[in-house]
């Protein structure tokens, strides 16, 4: 994976004034911890973090650059805004060269479903052990050969050299299940509207005669 350099700030601006303050300069708030180290709290460009984030995953490796030394990060808990589709705060995980961190990496499915199939994807990660230099940034599952009824566990997966399984590995990612047909999802309508129905006219029963005349 590719490393990223980013110009990191130290940070004497607390609480949610300082965060708001922050942000209004393109900057994001962020903490690095890790190692036994106090907490450092510092800002990173928005620009450039999202750009990061964008081209390299959730598990990114950045290079801060914080007053004239290098420290090695990556995200561990990012905080978003989804209406302004920004990030809010970031918390980073300092790590080493030749240190294996553990985190959560996102399943990429590929192919299609075989017919008369649905996919049912029970969990959208796992928990890998890496090297901090080496993080994939996703697990490719290819569902184009499976038939209904099959299933994908975690020990299932074809893993990255280096990387090793934290996630239980019994657990169960994948599951291609029949779908159903017209005839059952049109009965489970009728059915919704009927049982809705009887509630409708109890509600109605009960409704204050003041209300009932508006």
């Amino acid at each position: 994976m590719a490393e990223v350099r980013l110009s990191a700030e130290p940070r004497t601006e607390f609480g949610k004034g300082g965060a708001r303050r922050t942000r209004r300069a393109g900057k994001i708030p962020a903490v690095i911890y890790g190692h036994g180290a106090d907490p450092r709290h510092v800002s990173l460009p928005a620009r450039e973090f999202t750009a990061a984030v964008k081209h390299g995953g959730a598990n990114v490796l950045l290079t801060l650059n914080l007053e004239g030394s290098e420290q090695l990060a990556i995200p561990k808990a990012i905080q978003r805004n989804p209406l302004k589709d920004t990030y809010e705060h970031v918390d980073l995980l300092a790590v080493r060269r030749g240190e294996k961190v553990t985190i959560d990496v996102p399943i990429s499915v590929h192919g299609e479903v075989a017919r008369g199939g649905l996919l049912a994807q029970e969990n959208t990660s796992v928990s890998l052990e890496a090297e901090a230099t080496h993080l994939p940034t996703e697990i490719v599952v290819d569902i184009s050969e499976l038939e209904i009824g099959a299933q994908i566990k975690a020990s299932d997966l074809a893993l990255p050299s280096g990387a090793a399984l934290t996630t239980d590995p019994e657990q169960i990612l994948l599951i291609i299940q029949e779908a159903p047909t017209a005839e059952q999802l049109e009965g489970e309508t009728t059915a919704e509207g009927q049982a809705a129905e009887p509630a409708d006219r109890d509600a109605a029963a009960t409704k204050p005669a003041a209300e009932s005349e508006e």
